[in-house]
């Protein structure tokens, strides 16, 4: 899967070059996204008092914006299509890599047709979004660890102010009890995935068949039967995927109110002002999403590791393993 391009000279330049290209782009984002942050201290500093701050104080803050805005908006427009260029051009060198050795292979594979035309792109769009996730997680916090460390001095509550960085642990903390309990709650995803593509792939070979010859294949019975474990397998997923849901929406909505639990104190008592609350927020979820992007990502994870396994069986059966 990743020979077939990044391994090949014929892909060398999309393959090297675009990543390249994909990892500036990503640094320009977040460079991007942290002058924003310092924007939010100065603009809500103004809103705080702001009948000791002129009109004229408030549309220069509004220029900025727009200064920084624009730009990132360009550029991640522009990075959402080239990756979406990348990912297929990643497929287009799998597919013909695959099909080279699949032809010259006698046997018959199971879901060969769906494993060539649907998994390699699932798999390609899949890795190409969720690896520009992680690569832009690991840089926004570079980017916001040192912001996040030094607003920390702001805390008010008994021990947590006597621990350096203490919003960085705390951060650091949720995340990984968001991660060990999301592992629990959706320990069976991956295999009932897995089983899934295997209903999908005979429900679809059936009707393939059917196509050229309605006699044979394609009766009311034999699609029945199929679609019923289709629809077995499905409502086990859903009712798994519910469970999941609950816990990942409750986590998210708490980790709105935590920045506010962990520095309102301080806001009140005039340690801090409205600016450096509202950028500890924005610094304290940028960290934290960092540091939670396995579990904001949990269910395309699942679906890459059900893909990952049936292209692996693939190309062991093809010769490529």
């Amino acid at each position: 899967m990743l020979r077939a391009f990044y391994a090949n000279k014929r892909w060398f330049l999309w393959a090297w070059g675009g990543a390249a290209l994909l990892l500036a782009s990503l640094y320009a984002q977040v460079e991007l996204t942290v002058r924003i942050n310092d924007w939010y201290g100065a603009f809500y500093n103004i809103l705080q008092k702001a009948t000791e701050h002129s009109v004229d104080e408030f549309w220069a803050q509004m220029l900025i914006f727009v200064k920084l805005a624009f730009p990132y908006v360009l550029i991640a427009t522009l990075t959402s299509y080239f990756t979406r260029l990348y990912s297929f051009r990643w497929r287009e060198a799998i597919t013909f890599s695959y099909l080279a050795h699949w032809r010259r292979v006698d046997k018959e594979i199971e879901g060969s047709s769906q494993r060539i035309q649907e998994d390699i792109y699932r798999f390609a769009r899949i890795v190409e979004s969720l690896g520009l996730q992680v690569v832009r997680a690991i840089m926004t916090l570079l980017a916001f660890l040192p912001i996040l460390w030094r607003l920390s001095s702001g805390v008010d509550l008994p021990r947590l102010k006597e621990i350096p960085g203490s919003l960085v642990w705390v951060a650091l903390l949720v995340s990984l009890g968001g991660l060990a309990i999301s592992w629990l709650v959706g320990i069976k995803l991956p295999g009932l995935e897995y089983n899934n593509q295997k209903v999908e792939a005979a429900f679809r070979k059936e009707l393939v068949y059917a196509e050229d010859d309605k006699i044979r294949y394609g009766q009311p019975e034999t699609l029945l039967s199929l679609f019923t474990g289709l629809k077995i397998n499905y409502h086990r997923l859903f009712l798994h995927y519910g469970y999941f849901d609950i816990w990942i929406n409750f986590f998210e909505q708490l980790m709105v109110i935590v920045p506010y639990l962990l520095m309102g104190p301080a806001l009140f008592s005039g340690l801090i002002t409205l600016g450096v609350l509202v950028q500890v927020s924005n610094a304290f979820s940028k960290v934290r999403e960092s540091f939670s992007i396995f579990i904001s990502n949990w269910t395309t994870i699942t679906e890459l590791r059900s893909i990952h396994k049936r292209l692996t069986e693939f190309e062991t059966n093809i010769g490529l393993r």
